[in-house]
């Protein structure tokens, strides 16, 4: 898109835009004029961005307007590929920010952007952007994070483009996190965050989709984790900040997925801070205990954390934080602590028979063949008594970006408010008993005697996520 050049003089703001509109209404017959009219549009709000672009809100209004034209609705495609196109080529930072927002914003309308730009070569292209982006433009890096992440979450990558990520990426990215870990203004951390957890998800995919063990991919995530993890600690603690309000069920995901390989990695078992993890358990406990009974599939992730979580971290030792608590709730997920839950899926019972056989869980006159019967109060037949935990389970777990996990609590104070009925005059008909709850199995009414309160979900942290503003391995070869 070269060798087509306007000089412009503008007097004012209404200038610029009645000049988008006329540039975006003009009549394009052929390729030719397409290209001249994307040409023009890029060109003018490069030289006017630093006057009349910047804020979010003008970027959006002049995206909005180039979207809403007849030029982009008759020739969609071929406009996007003009597009991703020049983001290949360019490297003048206010018209990559152009392109950047323009792809980033049609992409999370029409996921067939995304796959476009993978399928142009747009991963390394973005990789090499975000290695020599400048610091001193953070809306442009900021931007290019988001587009990686946006990309490479609504698709698998290929072996070779995963294959472009070094270890230098991932350092430099954590080091952003740990650079500004006390300026909670700072823009990078929520991003860079992100694009962490959705490589490590397309590593954790990489590694149980190939069949040639020559043929692999080391985690970068988990190798520099596993290496330097003291150096990193404040990503640390932000992933357990970001899954103790997160809602959206694709990135609850993409930290658990993460979570589970630092927790069955044993380089990594003592990554977190202690207190980060008596947090993560208190999370845990509350996402259980909150979910609906259809979020199956989060609900078996969220157990498939827990269970190393307990047995290979800190919260191994004494005191042994919330044994009560995670008693409690593995009883109720396992289908006898409360007649108000629907019956167990096979998977979740043998998920929390595994959770249950944690060493400091059960009483020591209790063996371990036993846990499921007494503790539980549930029995499984001897096929299904091992665990098939892997890699491949818990990184097959995907959920569609935007899809909002639901809470069990609100949908039930929502269904009595909208139940709620006045108050009437007293009847004379006797009424009915209210069937009593069924009585807890011997041994978790033993260990639960001295606390009959359930358990109590996390507070909010008063903290701020540490420096984040703002939406799928070798190391981990394990069970």
């Amino acid at each position: 898109m070269d060798g087509f050049e306007v000089a412009y003089t503008l007097d004012n703001e209404q200038q610029f835009w009645d000049e988008i509109d006329d540039i975006v209404s003009s009549k394009c017959p052929s390729h030719q004029f397409i290209d001249n009219a994307l040409r023009s549009y890029l060109k003018f709000t490069t030289n006017f961005k630093d006057e009349y672009l910047q804020s979010e809100f003008e970027v959006a209004k002049c995206l909005h307007k180039l979207m809403q034209s007849e030029l982009f609705a008759a020739n969609k495609d071929y406009v996007r590929t003009q597009i991703v196109y020049s983001l290949m080529q360019e490297d003048v930072p206010a018209t990559l920010h152009v392109i950047a927002s323009f792809l980033l914003f049609d992409g999370r309308n029409n996921e067939t952007t995304f796959e476009m730009m993978n399928k142009e070569g747009s991963f390394p292209r973005l990789l090499e952007l975000v290695k020599k982006g400048n610091r001193e433009d953070p809306t442009l890096h900021r931007l290019l994070l988001e587009l990686l992440y946006e990309m490479s979450r609504m698709q698998r990558l290929s072996f070779d483009d995963l294959g472009q990520v070094d270890d230098e990426f991932i350092i430099c990215l954590f080091e952003i996190i740990e650079e500004l870990s006390n300026d909670v203004d700072d823009p990078y951390h929520y991003p860079v965050i992100r694009v962490l957890l959705v490589l490590n998800e397309q590593y954790m995919v990489a590694s149980t989709s190939t069949l040639d063990p020559s043929h692999t991919l080391t985690n970068r995530v988990v190798k520099i984790l596993s290496h330097k993890g003291s150096s990193y600690m404040t990503f640390g603690e932000n992933i357990i900040l970001l899954l103790n309000r997160e809602t959206e069920t694709s990135l609850q995901l993409l930290i658990l997925k993460l979570l589970y390989l630092l927790f069955t990695t044993k380089a990594t078992y003592e990554y977190f801070y202690t207190n980060d993890l008596r947090v993560l358990l208190d999370v845990i406990i509350r996402n259980l205990l909150d979910l609906p009974n259809e979020f199956v599939s989060l609900r078996h992730t969220y157990l498939r954390v827990l269970y190393p979580l307990l047995a290979h971290t800190q919260l191994q030792q004494p005191p042994h934080y919330k044994k009560h608590e995670v008693v409690k709730v593995l009883s109720i997920l396992g289908g006898s602590g409360n007649a108000h839950w629907e019956p167990a899926d096979e998977t979740t019972i043998r998920l929390v028979e595994r959770v249950a056989k944690v060493p400091w869980l059960r009483d020591d006159d209790i063996s371990e063949g036993e846990v499921a019967r007494k503790l539980l109060g549930i029995s499984l037949s001897p096929s299904h008594t091992g665990s098939s935990v892997s890699v491949s389970d818990v990184a097959a777990v995907t959920e569609k970006p935007g899809v909002q996990t639901p809470s069990r609590k609100a949908e039930s104070e929502n269904a009595a408010h909208d139940h709620y009925t006045p108050v009437t005059a007293p009847s004379d008909e006797i009424p009915k008993k209210k069937r009593a709850l069924p009585p807890l199995p011997p041994a978790v009414r033993a260990i639960t005697a001295q606390k009959k309160v359930p358990p109590m979900t996390p507070p909010r942290r008063r903290t701020r996520l540490k420096a984040m503003t703002t939406q799928p391995p070798e190391a981990a070869g394990v069970e």
